[in-house]
């Protein structure tokens, strides 16, 4: 069985896929990694879609994870093209289907390709994380989570790299791709080269007419950091110093997802 398919990588609960479709009817499935690989093999899986005639179509993630979108025509003729992209909000979980195996569907030669050959997968971010590892632990994975639970779509390293991916050209992407730059500042923060690369990334797309840093101050004062970057120290900016976790990614929600 042949067929077109597209790793979206880790998405949370809630995360949007559209596919849209030219050509004839097709199978549209968004399947979890296990699944995907027993879809692959022909094994019994389960799916997230079906058969439509209709596009755009939009499903939903029904529980975060590393996700994938495969299109087939069921062994029955037909071509087509396709494009991918994962957009942010929410909508209800489908109702999960249980299909064959693609070993009792007939092979069709009218398929281009195989796994991945055709469309592009157009990832896009809320916010992207700029910080320091030394401040992963305590501040930045917990507001990475409560992001992600405020329905945010995030560029986190943690979830946005695997083994064996350029890591200048994954973080370029997300920088690319993210409508706005959370930069946790701290002392750490302004030591390491690679949150200094990311700052230079955010700065550059402001400068093209693109507002999007919100400056999180993490054990740093306005002193502090007015004698290391004036121009950040004029940004309005969240202090750790001064609320929770959870009122900072309710604040930094707000001010994503107003019009």
């Amino acid at each position: 069985m042949r067929f077109h398919s597209w790793d979206l990588g880790h998405l949370p609960r809630g995360a949007i896929v559209e596919i849209t479709l030219s050509g004839n009817a097709a199978n549209v499935h968004l399947l979890d990694s296990s699944n995907f690989s027993s879809y692959r093999a022909g094994r019994h899986y389960r799916t997230y879609g079906g058969n439509t005639r209709q596009s755009p179509v939009r499903l939903a993630t029904p529980h975060s994870g590393h996700w994938h979108v495969a299109i087939d025509y069921g062994g029955l003729p037909g071509s087509g093209r396709a494009s991918v992209r994962v957009l942010p909000g929410a909508l209800p979980p489908l109702r999960q289907q249980s299909l064959p195996s693609l070993a009792q569907v007939a092979t069709s030669d009218d398929l281009p390709g195989a796994d991945g050959a055709a469309g592009l997968v157009e990832k896009q971010w809320d916010v992207f994380v700029s910080h320091a590892t030394e401040d992963k632990e305590e501040l930045v994975r917990p507001l990475a989570g409560a992001l992600e639970a405020e329905g945010l779509v995030v560029w986190y390293d943690e979830t946005a790299l695997r083994i064996g991916d350029s890591l200048r050209r994954k973080i370029d992407e997300g920088l690319a791709k993210s409508r706005f730059g959370v930069v946790v500042l701290s002392h750490a923060f302004f030591k390491k080269n690679w949150p200094q690369y990311e700052l230079d990334g955010l700065v550059t797309r402001e400068q093209a007419g693109t507002q999007m840093i919100l400056p999180l101050w993490h054990n740093i004062s306005q002193s502090e950091l007015i004698a290391i970057s004036p121009s950040l120290a004029d940004k309005v900016a969240l202090s750790t110093a001064n609320y929770t976790i959870e009122e900072i990614a309710k604040a930094i929600a707000e001010r994503i997802q107003q019009p």
